[in-house]
């Protein structure tokens, strides 16, 4: 059954129109009411009118649940974009709202989203230069994440609101439509988002990857870019990902490694269908190796491993190489039993011993190992390689495309030859460059050498890389989504700074984070003023000044007040100077001790000065037994070298002081934070919270959050000439 929609001409309900067209519910419009006047629907029998009614009624039809406090209120909230004067400000709020949400209300889209999204596609240019210009990022991710959600908006944006910019290269049924060949340059980037890529013969709706880490440590900054695209393009062709834990090593993998890497993937946001393990398949691998030894396509080589790498750098073929199939066939059961036979031999792949490539100078597909697996025990004595894993697996899951690093490129034939061997159909190969970032480890192998040598608390120290060490520094997972898709699927190599993530970091944070004041306790100096309240009284601000959703704190005035000694040593005699949220003072008198060190200040205030005047502006405490311990926590980067070279040993590089901690004394609200706030201590910068209030004798300890400043390296002195 069809419902009617009435609209006048100049004012088309585009939320009713979108909501319609996502809920499959069919309407014929009818733009002829008169301007000024609301939508009306005609449903049997049923006359309704205004766009509120007109959304719910069409959920009601579509069976969709739209009853909700909070729907109702941002359906009241969305005519607020229509409005010029207001409109900015309107951005501004939704975008702090959609900063830790995919939704407007709740998990999933609902008529609260449409209509503000249709607020702001409404406005046509004017939306378009903020969306492009990064200014509101939460707000454009929110509203780029539903228009390539839903490919029906570009056609009810186009017809309605006339704005070609806004369209998203949309998707044909057999593959991603390219920009028409007759448009512009400018018109291509104009169309396109940060980045836009093709996957090889890939069609909508069939493409299937797979994020395959391997369980032997946390997931890394690294890692993410490689999640993180599979997403991006499981999104934009309407197909999947699966998660595979490629588990064929036991001697470096633990069921800690996968639980963690399932909470980093789940931290990444990564929406995925299913988890599987490489060792869910040791059967069916175990019958292809089999299958390519009795084949002629693989043998049993019982060469030391020195001597083999030596012949396969060379081009020599093994001696074994041609031994009879009756022969590798015996020996590859010395193998399973894991015989003192076996353990000195593996199955390598008969390829081409002469190939420039050295990656397809047959290769190894199994070895023997006696240590028991994390998830099946001591079952096996032999396990595949991730060489001969890999593809055979990509290929029985249906995979159809696999993302890889340009580091594998050379790899790229050996997968090809093995499917082909294999009589697999071929899986098409996508690379992207590896993330290589400044003074940083990504290597595993090297990252557990950090944590078996106490050099770091755990996989989740903030000084590493780890997806859960950059959040304990303070990263959002919005930066750090940012930060990587915008490099998009480029495959040129680079070397990043750290400062482009952390100024995204903050860009994200400073709209939001509460405002908190500190005095770092060491040498801390006492300013009385003579005219200063002789009975404290407290006044209660706001935590942001710009973002009432920050809350408020109550802050106590009193005449003698707490400053940091690196401010004391600033003021002359007579200057006048700034309190913070209080107004200015002018100190008359500077005590120091035989050393010349400020030791007090007394002065008056002078609250009628103008704080514009003044050069210095302090931050400031009471003097009172409210105020709380707090230890500020610094970090360095772990090694000395913004890169190291493949030959250079990274235990030289090790920075020997990497931790800092500042003792400091807070105001009293900071008593309720709590494990993973953020906060910014005024003139000290931006800290995440790491142990809350405890007790008065326990600091609170805050790790410091970079803010895109670039510092040098090296920048704590050893103590003592010891490392921390």
């Amino acid at each position: 059954m069809e419902i009617e929609l009435s609209f006048p001409a100049d004012s088309p309900p585009l939320a009713v129109i979108a909501w319609a067209k996502i809920s499959g519910v069919t309407i014929s419009t009818d733009p002829t009411l008169t301007p000024g006047s609301p939508p009306i629907i005609h449903h049997n029998q049923l006359k309704l009118q205004g766009t509120s009614e007109l959304l719910r009624h069409i959920s009601q039809v579509a069976q969709i649940p739209a009853e909700s406090g909070q729907i109702d209120e941002w359906l009241d909230y969305a005519p607020i974009f229509a409005s010029g004067s207001q409109f900015e400000e309107a951005c501004g709020y939704v975008d702090g709202y959609l900063l830790q949400r995919t939704f407007l209300v709740g998990h999933s889209l609902s008529i609260a989203d449409i209509a503000v999204w249709s607020g702001l596609a409404g406005t046509g240019k004017r939306w378009e230069s903020l969306r492009s210009s990064k200014k509101y990022q939460n707000l454009a991710r929110w509203f780029n994440s539903i228009l390539a959600e839903y490919d029906v908006l570009n056609e009810v944006t186009a017809t309605y609101v006339g704005k070609k910019g806004s369209r998203k290269p949309t998707v044909s049924n057999a593959n991603v439509s390219k920009v028409n060949s007759d448009a512009t340059d400018k018109e291509k980037a104009g169309s396109r988002s940060t980045f836009e890529v093709d996957l090889p013969e890939a069609e909508v709706g069939k493409v299937k990857l797979r994020f395959a880490p391997e369980p032997s440590g946390y997931l890394h900054i690294g890692h993410s870019k490689a999640a993180l695209l599979n997403q991006y393009f499981a999104e934009r062709y309407k197909g999947e990902v699966i998660i595979r834990f490629d588990d064929t090593n036991p001697d470096k993998e633990s069921n800690e490694f996968v639980d963690n890497l399932l909470k980093d993937i789940k931290t990444l946001g990564i929406k995925y269908r299913t988890v599987t393990y490489t060792s869910d398949y040791f059967p069916q691998l175990m019958e292809m190796a089999e299958k390519l030894i009795r084949e002629g396509k693989a043998y049993v080589d019982d060469t030391p491993r020195e001597q083999m790498q030596k012949e396969r750098m060379d081009g020599i073929e093994s001696r074994c190489r041609n031994n009879s199939v009756e022969e590798n066939l015996k020996l590859w059961k010395e193998m399973i039993a894991g015989s003192e036979r076996g353990t000195m031999c593996c199955v390598r792949g008969k390829l081409d011993m002469q190939d420039p490539n050295k990656s397809v100078r047959d290769p190894v597909y199994y070895r023997c190992n006696q240590t028991p697996h994390h998830r099946i025990g001591a079952k096996y004595k032999v396990y595949p390689t991730y060489d001969f894993a890999c593809p055979f697996v990509d290929a029985h899951e249906g995979i159809t495309h696999a993302l890889r690093s340009s580091e594998y490129h050379d790899r790229n034939d050996q997968y090809h030859w093995i499917q082909t061997d294999m009589g697999f159909r071929k899986v098409h190969l996508y690379e992207f460059s590896r993330l290589n970032l400044v003074y940083t480890l990504l290597s595993k192998r090297k990252l557990l050498w950090f944590v078996q040598n106490g050099l770091v608390e755990g996989w989740d120290d903030p000084r590493f890389p780890t997806v859960q060490g950059i959040v304990r520094r303070g990263l959002k997972i919005e930066a750090l989504i940012q930060f990587i898709l915008e490099q998009g699927a480029s495959k040129n190599l680079n070397l990043m700074e750290w400062d482009k993530l952390w100024a995204t970091n903050k860009k994200i944070i400073d709209p939001v984070c509460p405002r908190h004041t500190a005095v770092v306790e060491e040498r801390r100096v006492l300013l009385t003023l003579s005219n200063g309240p002789d009975d404290p009284f407290v006044r209660i601000v706001p935590k942001h000044k710009k973002y009432a959703g920050a809350g408020e704190k109550a802050t106590t005035f009193t005449k003698r007040i707490w400053i940091d000694y690196d401010d004391a040593v600033s003021i002359s005699v007579n200057e006048e100077v700034t309190l913070m949220d209080w107004g200015n003072a002018i100190v008359k008198e500077i005590q120091k001790d035989q050393e010349g060190n400020v030791t007090h200040l007394s002065g008056i205030l002078h609250l009628e000065g103008s704080v514009k005047t003044t050069k210095l502006k302090l931050t400031w405490l009471p003097e009172s037994d409210e105020l709380v311990k707090l230890s500020l926590v610094d970090f360095d980067y772990l090694i000395t070298k913004k890169k190291l070279e493949e030959d250079e040993n990274f235990v030289d590089a090790v920075n020997p002081c990497t931790r800092k901690e500042t003792p400091a004394l807070g105001d009293s609200n900071m008593r309720n934070l709590k494990r993973g706030d953020v906060l910014q201590l005024e003139r000290k910068g931006y800290f995440r919270c790491d142990v809350p209030f405890l007790r008065s004798t326990k600091p609170i300890v805050l790790f410091a959050i970079p803010d895109g400043r670039q510092q040098p390296v090296l920048r704590f002195a050893v103590p003592d000439g010891k490392t921390k």
